[in-house]
């Protein structure tokens, strides 16, 4: 079977810059990535790329069987759900909950003149449901709390069936009863075999939940390590990739780091 994935070689070039470098990445269907790096590492780049959003300067970058700069990228972004702090600030604070996990049907942010049947306002009440949001359909998107807000996101994001789900740094700005709650719903979600692919980003080991099956350590525009979880977030690994003497530890599916104490 095809990767969902594949990027050969890829490096992208802004400014002069190299943002990323020479990348090779894999993600097949079952997999569940997170993405971990410091500021400026290049993760937001890496998902541009994955979702479509930007073309590679070098290299190969084949999604879901298709060859970027060979396909309709508006064909192609239906395919890829994704959240980010980006794609939220563009939703209308006065648009309720329902309208907007359904109008990701059309791609649209914002409820106009579509059209949806049967299917599809029951897919949004599924959804709704599996992210425990379902009470909150009439409450428009801007009297939420921010933890509301990114389950919300998330079940738009899930609402077109897509065959790749990209999370960036998806429990940002949560306290910690929020962010406790949105993992464990994130792991519940990776755990689910009938769930797409996933690639998660962020900053934090605390932030992995259950069910991620591979880590990529980015930084200064390069992968450091990649590979099953277990195998790729090491003390040695993460020093490397922070800069700063580290000691990760994991108990019930469940990461943490702290720096060594001097």
């Amino acid at each position: 079977m095809a990767p969902v994935v594949d990027l050969a070689g890829v490096s992208v070039v802004r400014g002069g810059n190299a943002l990323l470098h020479n990348v090779d990445w894999r993600v097949d269907e079952s997999d569940r990535w997170v993405i971990i790096g410091p500021n400026g590492a290049g993760k937001t780049t890496l998902l541009q790329l994955i979702s479509a959003t930007i073309h590679p300067s070098a290299g190969t970058v084949t999604l879901l069987g298709e060859r970027m700069g060979a396909v309709d990228v508006f064909e192609l972004r239906p395919r890829i759900g994704m959240t980010s702090a980006a794609l939220a600030d563009r939703i209308p604070r006065a648009e309720s909950v329902g309208n907007v996990v359904i109008s990701a049907s059309y791609a649209v942010i914002g409820r106009w003149n579509e059209k949806y049947d049967v299917l599809d306002l029951k897919r949004a009440a599924f959804l709704m449901r599996q992210l425990q949001v379902e009470h909150l359909s009439k409450r428009t998107f801007g009297t939420l709390s921010e933890g509301e807000r990114k389950r919300v996101q998330i079940a738009r994001a899930l609402m077109t069936d897509p065959e790749l789900l990209l999370l960036d740094e998806p429990a940002a700005g949560l306290d910690l009863a929020g962010r406790e709650a949105l993992v464990d719903t994130l792991g519940d979600l990776a755990e689910d075999e009938s769930s797409p692919a996933l690639v998660l980003v962020t900053h934090h080991l605390e932030e992995i939940p259950r069910g991620i099956t591979h880590a990529m350590l980015l930084a200064e525009g390069g992968i450091v390590a990649a590979g099953p979880i277990h195998e790729i977030l090491t003390n040695d690994a993460l020093s490397a990739t922070f800069g700063l003497p580290l000691v990760v530890s994991t108990e019930a599916g469940r990461w943490t780091a702290r720096a060594v104490r001097r």
